[in-house]
């Protein structure tokens, strides 16, 4: 019995985090922080950035802002969150954009960054998107750095 709730539970998850509804209108709170916190200090316009362009557009398209917001933490870490936690690191586009692909288990052994401020979710792969999708996607969340 057990085993049956744990795995409800899982393919639960999975659907929420994983499906793109056509119905998301967290599309608009991405477009929403162009200026607001992100950069330095809350006070740099990203709009015309092309990377802030093409990476919000592309997030826009996929389902992300299911379990990720730009200032919030929902089932994942806020993009902020990320931005703050990987600034100034040369690999972090290469490695997220890995992670984004990829997914995330820790229950499979993979290494959870953010293990308790999450509860160790899983990050669901999205290997439908290409790397550089997936990079330019990293490099618009990487914008929203506050620190």
């Amino acid at each position: 019995m057990k085993k049956y709730i744990v795995t409800i539970a899982m393919v639960s998850l999975l659907a929420a985090c994983g499906g793109n509804s056509a119905n998301n209108n967290n599309g608009d709170s991405a477009a929403n922080n162009t200026s607001e916190g992100a950069g330095t200090g809350g006070t740099a316009d990203l709009s015309s950035n092309p990377d802030y362009q093409k990476g919000l557009d592309l997030i826009g398209k996929s389902d992300c802002l299911t379990c990720h917001q730009p200032t919030n933490k929902v089932v994942g870490p806020a993009y902020q969150d990320v931005a703050d936690k990987y600034a100034g690191v040369d690999t972090a586009v290469t490695y997220l954009a890995h992670r984004v692909i990829h997914g995330v288990n820790p229950s499979a052994g993979d290494k959870a960054n953010w293990g308790a401020e999450t509860n160790n979710a899983v990050m669901t792969p999205h290997p439908q998107l290409s790397e550089a999708d997936a990079e330019q996607m990293v490099k618009y969340v990487l914008l929203l750095k506050t620190k």
